[in-house]
C-alpha cells in the first residue's frame, strides 16, 4: 500500500477524531469561561484551547494536510488574531456584536503568543502520535525501520 493510499484510508478516521476534539475543545473553552478559574489559568487555558480548536477545524477542512502544516496554520492564525487585537479593531467589533470576541478576542497580550505556539506544537505532536497509533493498529509499516528478529543491527552488512 502506498503512502497516498494509507493517507486516504485514514482520512475518515482523522476527520472523526478532529470532530470529537473540536466539540470537546469548544465545551472545555466554554466551561473555563463559566467556571470559577483563576484569571491567569483561565486565560492561558482559553488561549491554548483556541489554537487547538483552530487545529481541529483545519483538519476537518483539509484532512490530508500533515500535522506540521496544520500546526503552522493553527499557530499562525492564532498569532495573527492576537496581533490584530493590538489594532483595537476587534474590541470595537465586539462592542457592536459581542460574540465576535470569542473568535477575535479583545485585547493584545504578548504572553498569548507563546501559549499559541506551544498549543500548536502540542496539537501537532498529539496528531502525529495518533497517526502512528492508527498505522500500528492497521499493521502498516512503522515510521522507523526495525531490525529483523534474531538478527542484530548491522549484521550481514559486510566487513567494517
Amino acid at each position: 500500500m502506498s503512502g497516498r493510499d494509507r493517507d486516504t484510508e485514514s482520512m475518515p478516521t482523522r476527520r472523526i477524531a478532529a470532530s470529537i476534539a473540536l466539540a470537546a475543545t469548544i465545551a472545555a473553552g466554554l466551561a473555563t469561561r463559566a467556571a470559577v478559574v483563576p484569571e491567569l489559568l483561565g486565560d492561558v487555558a482559553g488561549d491554548a484551547l483556541y489554537t487547538v480548536a483552530v487545529y481541529a477545524g483545519t483538519v476537518l477542512l483539509a484532512p490530508r494536510l500533515r500535522p506540521a502544516v496544520v500546526g503552522l496554520i493553527a499557530g499562525g492564525w492564532s498569532v495573527a488574531v492576537e496581533l490584530f487585537q493590538a489594532t483595537g479593531i476587534p474590541i470595537a467589533l465586539a462592542g457592536a456584536f459581542p460574540p465576535i470576541a470569542l473568535v477575535l478576542g479583545t485585547g493584545f497580550d504578548p504572553r498569548d503568543l507563546v501559549v499559541y505556539v506551544a498549543a500548536a506544537v502540542a496539537a501537532s505532536s498529539i496528531d502525529v502520535g495518533a497517526g502512528a497509533a492508527r498505522r500500528t493498529r492497521r499493521g502498516a509499516a512503522p515510521l522507523l525501520p526495525t531490525p529483523e528478529p534474531n538478527r542484530s543491527v548491522g549484521e550481514g552488512e559486510g566487513p567494517a
